[in-house]
């Protein structure tokens, strides 16, 4: 089987087939990265392909020193902002570790809460938290990426990502308090994020 490194230099000399074949290898988890963020199913695809082409046109920036699927998160992770920053009601200034998905879409999830699954009260509750923490969680969760990729994808020092996960899991917890969760319902997803992953991976397949 060819890695993604070999796709990626023959998808970049034109052969069409290598690039169907590495965005079918990681279609879902891109999907999955935009989906938990973005509502239209449209926004998502396109911003999966954008980050594709991305990846093939910068090829030569990709030298192997992280994995391939961190370099694609990180590529990812700038397509999201961008997008964030073109929104009608955004300006230029897009703080990815201050601003929650909720703040800078300026969708609120408290209005379904009362109808939510718990998985999806999760969900809502991940879009409430600094959108750089939702990510780390993310990654770290869903996408089991080492500490030392998570923190390319953010792009910062790796000392600091034990200390963000930590954070990141407190305000998810006060989050879903906040959404109606009750407190000890609350701590017991957090401490199990895990297993939870698995659920909120199903909830945004089938949305």
């Amino acid at each position: 089987m060819a890695t993604d490194e070999e796709l990626l230099a023959a998808w970049g000399r034109g052969e069409g087939t290598a690039g169907e074949q590495l965005l079918r290898r990681h279609f879902d988890a891109l999907f999955r990265f935009f989906r938990h963020k973005l509502d239209e199913v449209a926004t998502v695809e396109e911003l999966v392909q954008r980050t594709m082409l991305a990846a093939v046109a910068n090829r030569e920036k990709f030298r192997g020193e992280c994995s391939f699927r961190s370099w694609l998160f990180t590529i990812a992770r700038h397509e999201l902002c961008h997008e964030l920053r073109r929104l009608p009601r955004r300006h230029e200034h897009v703080d990815v570790t201050e601003q929650s998905i909720a703040e800078l879409s300026g969708a609120s999830p408290t209005g379904a809460v009362g109808r939510l699954q718990h998985e999806r009260l999760l969900l809502a509750a991940l879009r409430r938290i600094p959108l750089d923490l939702q990510i780390a969680i993310e990654l770290a969760y869903w996408e089991e990426l080492s500490a030392a990729d998570i923190a390319r994808v953010l792009e910062t020092p790796i000392g600091t990502i034990k200390s963000r996960l930590r954070r990141a899991r407190e305000l998810l917890q006060q989050a879903m308090t906040a959404l109606g969760s009750p407190v000890a319902q609350s701590q017991a997803t957090v401490d199990d994020l895990g297993a939870w992953a698995a659920r909120i991976r199903d909830v945004v397949a089938d949305d």
